[in-house]
């Protein structure tokens, strides 16, 4: 151990310096899931932001689903849409992987903990679980308009709200991110269910 003098003249310890990763470090976390901080500058109270969190991890959970439930559709359609449908399902991931930073971060700018973890996330989402398998085009874009729903609904709720306690950030994020987001890939969407006839007028 090297050492070196201390503001009286006397020798103290020093601990050498290494390059040596600390590996298997383990302790107690340093903030509790579904907590706060207590002291944030930002004139939102406690509780609001207790509420709003704990919200916003609802929306986070179902969110992440969503995004998930995309890449799992574009993998496995099949049929004379795959092209399309391939392209449009991984764009539609893309962005809902956007917004699952976007609502993560805005949890975590709360003084909150974002949920993180796929078992954590199942436990959570109220979106209802695609089997394993392949599906058929018109099932898999139901199921993704059906997670759709669910999401704009708490949407509404959720931004109201957060106007409703004061809280504008929030707001902001859950109407000009998300809503926003998920009612335009509805649209993309639904409109592959409409029976139209492809090559003969009626």
């Amino acid at each position: 151990m090297s050492r070196d003098k201390d503001r009286n003249g006397g020798e103290r310890g020093r601990k050498t310096v290494t390059a040596q990763p600390r590996l298997h470090q383990k302790a107690g976390e340093i903030q509790r899931y579904g907590t706060v901080t207590p002291m944030l500058p930002l004139e939102l109270e406690e509780p609001v932001r207790l509420e709003m969190t704990e919200q916003l991890n609802q929306l986070l959970a179902d969110t992440m689903t969503l995004r998930d439930l995309y890449k799992k559709s574009h993998w496995q359609v099949a049929g004379p849409t795959f092209y399309q449908l391939h392209l449009l399902f991984d764009k539609h991931f893309g962005e809902q992987s956007e917004l699952v930073d976007t609502i993560a971060e805005r949890i975590q700018l709360l003084g909150g903990i974002s949920i993180a973890m796929a078992a954590d996330v199942a436990e959570t989402t109220r979106i209802e679980r695609p089997p394993r398998g392949r599906e058929e085009v018109p099932v898999q874009i139901s199921r993704l308009l059906d997670a759709h729903q669910l999401i704009i609904g708490l949407c509404r709720k959720l931004s109201k709200r957060a106007s409703d306690l004061g809280d504008e950030g929030t707001n902001d994020v859950v109407v000009s991110d998300v809503l926003r987001t998920n009612e335009l890939q509805v649209w993309f969407l639904d409109e592959h269910l409409v029976d139209e006839p492809l090559i003969h007028a009626e």
